[in-house]
């Protein structure tokens, strides 16, 4: 998103001043400049939420843990949606490679992007794979993007089922957008080894382009199956949220929680059409 100088900066003026700090950051993503006293659009409205309430509340942080969430997944009675599980490690060096199957995932749980795939255990280099995580376990995450929820999150890392597409490649992330429980509409994600391409879809699964065109995917996705289900669990583990967005997959036929995501973007995504940021906006109600 930012190189390492820009992302220095931004962690400094995010702990002199949280909202001079957003602010920088929605014009630099956004070529925008947001108003927060009367905020319209999504971004906006998404950004005082983020500020004002959920930077505020250890909640959000709790389930924002990609670990801690999987009680709270168990709790609302969907427990068996979650992905398989190997195990959870606050130590590099406890991560036993041999014992992990062929394929895999592991995942930081403090933060964003920091995953490792692994589809193929013999072809991992596991210095390599130790000095990344390494790497990620030492970051503070959350301050570049002023998502203060992050910081409060003690850095681990899980090892899950490696999931997958019949072409053995990412498979398609269902992003339910959810406002007080309901859910409003849904992101697919495509192509994520590739180039990223979004696609929105209504709850009847008409297409709606709230997206830009350059990051469109010129395909139709197909709608799942499992739709119906899908929008049952994002709407029971959504409930107490003014807005969370509920990222599913579908493992051969089977729904799996992704995780909860309460920031996306960090509140300023520069992928929203105008049209679109402002009927999202609409959706939420601060």
């Amino acid at each position: 998103m930012i190189n390492k100088i820009g992302k220095r900066i931004f962690e400094i003026l995010t702990k002199i001043s949280p909202k001079f700090s957003a602010i920088i950051l929605y014009i630099y993503r956004t070529k925008e400049i947001p108003n927060l006293k009367n905020p319209k659009n999504f971004n906006e409205k998404m950004t005082k939420l983020k500020l004002e309430n959920y930077n505020k509340k250890d909640k959000i942080s709790i389930l924002s843990d990609k670990y801690a969430v999987r009680q709270y997944v168990k709790e609302k009675g969907c427990k068996e949606i979650l992905n398989e599980f190997y195990g959870v490690y606050d130590d590099i060096e406890k991560i036993n490679f041999e014992t992990l199957p062929e394929k895999f995932a592991l995942k930081c749980t403090h933060g964003c992007a920091y995953n490792v795939i692994c589809r193929n255990k013999k072809k991992l280099n596991i210095e390599k794979t130790k000095n990344k995580l390494n790497a990620w376990m030492k970051e503070k995450y959350g301050y570049a993007t002023q998502e203060l929820h992050y910081t409060k999150i003690k850095p681990r890392i899980i090892a899950e089922k490696y999931l997958c597409d019949e072409n053995d490649e990412m498979p398609l992330d269902y992003k339910i957008y959810c406002f007080n429980g309901k859910a409003e509409c849904i992101l697919v994600c495509s192509e994520r080894d590739k180039k990223l391409k979004l696609s929105y879809y209504d709850m009847n699964w008409n297409r709606i382009e709230f997206e830009k065109k350059k990051w469109s995917s010129i395909k139709d996705i197909e709608k799942p199956n499992n739709l119906t289900k899908m929008v049952e669990y994002a709407e029971k583990l959504s409930s107490d949220f003014p807005f969370v967005r509920v990222d599913l997959y579908e493992d051969k036929g089977k729904i799996i929680f992704g995780e909860l995501t309460f920031t996306p973007a960090c509140c300023c995504a520069p992928y929203y059409s105008k049209e679109g940021n402002k009927i999202l906006g609409n959706m939420l109600k601060l």
